[in-house]
């Protein structure tokens, strides 16, 4: 289960539409790894002059579970990008990227979501993450 969901905000989830911040925090409850690595990354992205921050730093099994679950879910990746205001990138299970929202067509979004720069950040440590 990727989430640990209040009884509160399930019943309401079954009678309707929810608040993104309910959804967020339950997020940053349920993923914190995922949540703070997210948060940091906003939070240093406006302060660089690059196109994107990145953070490397391999993880823990669970910290790398973390961040899958919460990267791979189109409604947990969408609700941190619209809260932090940045829009984020995936690599190797556990490098996460944000860029500035609005970047996606230009040279170093489309470099880091390449299929070259997937090949060429293999290694043998990550081969089973």
């Amino acid at each position: 289960m990727s989430l640990d969901v209040s009884p509160e905000l399930l019943a309401q989830a079954e009678h309707g539409p929810i608040d993104e911040a309910d959804f967020v925090a339950t997020v940053r409850d349920s993923l914190p790894y995922a949540f703070t690595t997210v948060e940091a990354l906003a939070a240093r992205l406006p302060h660089s002059d690059e196109p994107f921050v990145d953070d490397n730093t391999p993880p823990t099994d669970a910290e790398r579970g973390q961040l899958l679950r919460a990267l791979a879910s189109n409604a947990i990746r969408g609700s941190l990008e619209r809260h932090f205001g940045v829009t984020l990138a995936f690599m190797n299970c556990h490098r996460v990227a944000a860029f500035r929202p609005g970047t996606e067509d230009e040279a170093a979004y489309q470099e880091f979501t390449s299929l070259r720069s997937q090949l060429l950040n293999q290694t043998p440590e990550l081969r089973n993450c």
